[in-house]
């Protein structure tokens, strides 16, 4: 068994791959019409071609269940914040907020109320820590994560 993708039905195909594309950065790596690979293991399908798929009716077929999310981790999320600020008509399940473990996140529906989150890459959170004045010790207490994994980061940021 192997896992393969993530399939979203859309309602709107252009739309949806404006948004994917354009916001997201994703890229088409295959284009079928009314099914849309994007980079990632994302599927975007045409409404009309999952209902038919699944054999639901219109009424069946139900969009902004905020039962699950697309996650995204972005390593600039002040850039990417910046970026979602012109995008129109963006409706936002909450503004930028960070976890308790110290990453900041944000979660946006996309065209179709799919939840969209994207989140500070875990590594930058132990360096926005470090360079606040933290120790190591205190960068993992506070992200309640194991110091090796605070080492780790810094081990590979050294070998850059």
């Amino acid at each position: 068994m192997e896992y393969v993708c993530t399939l979203l039905a859309v309602r709107d195909m252009e739309r949806s791959k404006q948004f994917y594309c354009g916001l997201l950065g994703m890229k088409i790596t295959a284009d079928f019409g009314a099914n849309v690979t994007l980079s990632g293991g994302v599927v975007l399908q045409t409404a009309g071609s999952w209902r038919e798929l699944i054999e639901v009716s219109e009424e069946q077929l139900t969009f902004e269940n905020r039962a699950a999310e697309l996650y995204f981790e972005e390593a600039d999320l002040d850039a990417f914040l910046q970026k979602l600020a012109v995008w129109p008509a963006l409706k936002y399940v909450h503004p930028v907020k960070e976890h308790r473990w110290g990453q900041r996140v944000v979660r946006f529906y996309d065209p179709d109320g799919h939840i969209i989150e994207v989140g500070e890459k875990m590594r930058q959170v132990v360096f926005r820590f470090l360079h606040s004045g933290l120790s190591c010790e205190e960068t993992a207490r506070r992200m309640d994560v194991p110091l090796s994994y605070v080492e780790s980061c810094i081990r590979e940021q050294l070998a850059l």
